[in-house]
């Protein structure tokens, strides 16, 4: 199992005006230093997922789910809507299932309270879809990280839990790699 890891940073939200784009470039440019592991932005919004249940056209869940399994571990940018996740990453989330199976993550939100209540919501879901996520939790605040609650200005200090988090995942990932590979 030498060859590298694969770990998609995945965008939670959809919405026009989103800071995702940006909060996951910063992620990849850091995660990009380490050399660990093939880092790639996943973007929910490039694949049109239709809504649970409203459409016989599995064309666009086929691709998200062939993108999934392509994958050993994620990193959720998670956008805190009404104290939980964005609608489009539930519905992303529930479009899946083995794909999800056996991997790790790690999560970065951000809100007015760094988006901790999303990211605990989330953490419930990935334990149903048999993923194991990572301690260390990125928590991006409105007031301190973003210029007027919307242009993304991360502090430096980030950098360092960012690195702590991706030693873990990165470790997780190859122990899971391991269990689905028996």
């Amino acid at each position: 199992m030498s060859q590298k890891l694969n770990i998609g940073i995945i965008l939670g939200s959809t919405r026009e005006g989103r800071v995702s784009p940006f909060v996951g470039e910063w992620y990849k440019t850091i995660a990009n230093k380490r050399q660990d592991a093939n880092y790639e932005i996943v973007d929910i919004k490039e694949y049109k997922l239709p809504f649970l249940g409203e459409s016989t056209d599995n064309t666009n869940i086929v691709r998200w789910n062939q993108k999934l399994a392509s994958l050993d571990g994620f990193v959720f940018v998670v956008a805190e809507y009404n104290h939980s996740i964005t609608g489009v990453l539930k519905n992303a989330l529930d479009l899946a299932k083995e794909a999800w199976n056996n991997k790790a993550a790690g999560i970065v939100s951000y809100g007015s309270a760094g988006g901790a209540r999303a990211a605990e919501h989330l953490r419930g879901i990935l334990g149903e879809l048999q993923i194991a996520d990572v301690r260390t939790h990125i928590l991006l605040t409105l007031f301190n990280d973003f210029e007027n609650f919307s242009i993304f200005r991360p502090l430096p200090v980030h950098e360092k839990n960012i690195n702590l988090q991706l030693d873990q995942l990165v470790k997780w990932s190859t122990a899971m790699k391991s269990v689905r590979l028996s």
